[in-house]
Order: structure tokens, then sequence, then C-alpha cells
């Protein structure tokens, strides 16, 4: 797959991406965020001023996201899912500026909810909520149209520009993600992605293909492994990721398990204890 790089962003600034559309990078860097989570902030004059993501809990961040406004009132707080660097903001942002929360309900965190929920197909403020489940079971994306670009869609954590999503059980679906990016693909109006982490992607169905028979090879891996014998998630995940981060291998176990749930589901794998066999066959336990 051809991932996009790119600099670290100056920190406390709003990068302009499209007409009306800025960038504020939170200061979160990591293996799971790259350069950290992409606050966006779209000036409408119809509709006034949205925040998309507010980030992390960071009172340094908030203040970025409160001087960026340049005086301007914030209308509304839109978020793609319920994690934490993506919702920790939003108290401190919704105190500050008295801005509504919208988003998808339930939350996937279980210590949060919106002020107004929001369903797949929902329009707010030019907004429209794609619901594009799996990598969290409340993630939406939004449609939105730019003049003189088009429909752009702000993807969150389900596409990234930089790197492939984790699908960490029980919240995180493997079924429910290729469904998701099986519609992203169906969709060809979308001219560009403004992802939750890295930079604007250009082409996006490409990516969106090249993700799903990623997963779907993956897959494949897992089950010739499979009918080798019987093993662990965590003698699958060092078999196929090869990774020597501690959160990286734990990423690599989680997407493996719902790896391991998706096939379970389709009657294909089957488990005993820790040990998952394909279904149907006799396996020495490995």
């Amino acid at each position: 797959m051809s991932f996009l790089t790119e600099s670290e962003p100056e920190r406390g600034i709003a990068h302009p991406a499209l007409p009306g559309i800025a960038r504020i990078v939170a200061t979160n860097p990591s293996v799971m965020t790259y350069h950290g989570t992409n606050s966006w902030m779209i000036d409408d004059e119809t509709h006034g001023v949205t925040v998309l993501d507010p980030g992390p809990d960071q009172t340094a961040h908030v203040d970025d996201i409160i001087a960026a406004l340049d005086g301007r009132p914030l209308d509304r707080i839109l978020l793609t899912h319920a994690h934490s660097d993506h919702y920790g903001a939003v108290a401190e942002l919704r105190t500050r500026t008295g801005a509504p929360c919208l988003g998808f309900a339930p939350a996937a965190s279980d210590d949060f909810a919106c002020d107004q929920p929001l369903a797949d197909g929902d329009t707010v403020a030019g907004f429209q909520a794609v619901h594009t489940p799996g990598h969290a079971s409340d993630h939406l994306c939004f449609a939105y149209n730019v003049p003189g670009t088009g429909t752009v869609l702000f993807s969150g954590d389900h596409v990234m520009s930089w790197s492939s999503s984790i699908v960490n059980p029980p919240d995180g679906d493997m079924q429910a993600y290729y469904r998701s990016l099986e519609r992203l693909l169906a969709r060809d109006q979308d001219a560009l992605y403004l992802p939750g982490h890295g930079p604007v992607l250009s082409n996006p169905r490409e990516l969106v293909g090249s993700l799903l028979s990623y997963r779907q090879a993956r897959e494949a891996s897992i089950l010739s492994r499979l009918e080798a014998g019987s093993f662990s998630i965590q003698t699958l995940a060092e078999s196929l990721y090869h990774k020597t981060d501690p959160w990286l291998k734990k990423a690599a176990e989680r997407n493996v398990l719902a790896h391991l749930l998706k096939l379970e589901a389709e009657g294909k794998a089957l488990r005993d204890d820790e040990q998952w066999s394909l279904a149907g066959c006799e396996a020495s336990a490995s």
C-alpha cells in the first residue's frame, strides 16, 4: 500500500488545507497516532464554524483551537468516534465555547455522550454523516461539499493516509470494517479524504481498495496457517506481522483476534480455550 508521510507539522497554528478548512495537529504523537490527532476547523459562511474532532484532553491544544477561532463563535463540535485521542478535549472546548457536540449514539466509550446524536445519513450544517463501524462501533465519516473541489470526506480513523487502522475487539469488528470499506469503495463522489491522522489523501478510493485487499490477504494467510494446526493469537501474530515495538505487537494481536472472530462467525474457524483452528479440522496444538 502507498501510505503518505509528511514532516512534523508546526504546532500551535491552523494549517490551511482547502478553502474554509484548516487543520490543527495535537501534540500527541505516537506509533498509533503519527504526528498527532488532526482537529479540523471548517468555516462556512452559511453555517458558521465547526470543529471536527477536538482531539485529546490537552488544555494547550484547546488553547490552539480557541486561538484559531480568532474571536469567531464556535457553532458546533462534530465527532468521528469516541476514542480518547479524538474526544478528550470535548468537555473543555464545550465549556469554553458553549458549542454542542454531535456524534453517533451509543458512543464507543461508556463514559462519554454527545449532546446531539447523529445517525447514518443525517445532515447538519452541510455535513452528511456516513456510519462506518469497524475501527469503532460509533465511527462516523462526514461528507462535505467544498466549492471548487467537490465532495470531501472527513474519514476519521476509518481510513487514514499514513497507516491502516487497528480493529480492536470487542468494540472493533472486522466484519463491520470490511462492510464499511466496501461502502466507501462504492462512493465515487469523494474527491479527497481528510483523515484523523496524517495529511490530506488524494485518490482515496485507490487506498480504500488496497486496505480491503490487504485485510483479505491477511485473512487468507491466517486460514493458511490454521491448515497446519492450532495456534494461539500470539503465535499467529508473531508469524504474520513481525513487529518488535510493544504497542505494535499488541495492535497486531488485536487485529488477528478481530480476523479470527470474523472467521468464527462465518463458521470457518473455531477456538478451544486459547487455541484456534480451522472449523471441521482435527489439528495438533502448536
